[in-house]
């Protein structure tokens, strides 16, 4: 082996470190599957989350005791945060009196067969209102209602409808 021979090499293992190091030569890597579709459950309490539907639509079903309740679309307000993502209903409005909403903390999840199971909250909150403004109500005008959920997240295909 000559120099001529030992410089070509090191040039071409200098060249290929390069690549590697910027990216250029990186193996293809695919982004995990994200969910779509996430269960929870709790005692007396069952909700269901697709962040998709047939439609295109956002869906959220909430049901209780009480209540049976369907929400779709701008009705389901979803805020990205540093701990996930916070989807949020409101549950009942009563004017001059309160608003309860349900927010779920979703945290960010990469799919890894099936179906992935995880615990999460719900908090229920009940805001205090008044037809004149927050400045006529009086003390606190949040309380919070924490609830753990058992939480399945699924990746689920949705087809249009026509």
């Amino acid at each position: 082996m000559n120099m001529r021979t030992i410089s070509i090499s090191l040039c071409a293992v200098a060249i290929t470190l390069l690549m590697v190091v910027s990216g250029v030569a990186t193996a293809q890597t695919t982004s995990p599957a994200q969910p779509n579709m996430y269960e929870f459950t709790a005692k007396r309490v069952k909700i269901t989350y697709s962040t998709t539907s047939f439609t295109g639509e956002p869906r959220l079903s909430y049901q209780d005791r009480t209540r049976n309740l369907q929400f779709k679309g701008d009705e389901i307000r979803v805020t990205s945060t540093e701990i996930g993502q916070l989807v949020t209903v409101t549950l009942e409005q009563v004017p001059d009196l309160q608003t309860i909403t349900l927010t779920l903390l979703i945290p960010a999840i990469n799919m890894e067969g099936d179906v992935v199971t995880f615990k999460t909250e719900a908090i229920t909150t009940t805001h205090r209102t008044s037809i004149g403004g927050p400045a006529l109500v009086k003390g606190v005008l949040q309380s919070y209602n924490t609830r753990t959920l058992q939480g399945e997240a699924k990746l689920v295909a949705f087809f249009k409808a026509e």
